[in-house]
């Protein structure tokens, strides 16, 4: 392989996703990736690893709102049809499931964007150590 990394060929996709959903260091697996809830740290506390040029942006909100809307949209219709629930019933749950499952996936998912960034070296994160 030449000196030069290009598409990340030296970082496994699938393993940096992974520790990514775990919130972990993408590089490590061991370091916590988030300082609060969805506060990204500068570097990771074990391998210092840079963290800094990690930008997720509206990728995580979006994505979550994708997930949440196409597991509760199809829920919500299969509820309504086989048990007919009063209105006021069926929003309550469905309100508060999808605000849980929100809030589950957010920080999950910036994780994620932050370890495909890491594997693909992209913004800033670099094959040199």
């Amino acid at each position: 392989m030449s000196g030069t990394t290009h598409h990340g060929e030296d970082r496994p996709l699938g393993p940096a996703v992974w520790k990514g959903f775990r919130r972990k260091c993408p590089n490590c697996g061991s370091g916590p990736l988030l300082k609060g809830y969805l506060k990204l740290r500068e570097s990771c506390t074990v391998c210092r690893e840079d963290l800094s040029h990690a930008r997720a942006d509206d990728g995580p909100a979006y994505l979550t709102m994708l997930i949440v809307g196409h597991l509760m949209a199809p829920l919500l219709h299969i509820v309504f049809v086989a048990w007919r629930p009063e209105p006021l019933v069926l929003f309550t749950i469905f309100s508060v499931g999808c605000v849980a499952l929100s809030l589950y996936l957010l920080p999950r998912l910036k994780g994620v964007i932050v370890g495909i960034q890491w594997a693909r070296l992209m913004h800033g994160f670099s094959a040199t150590p």
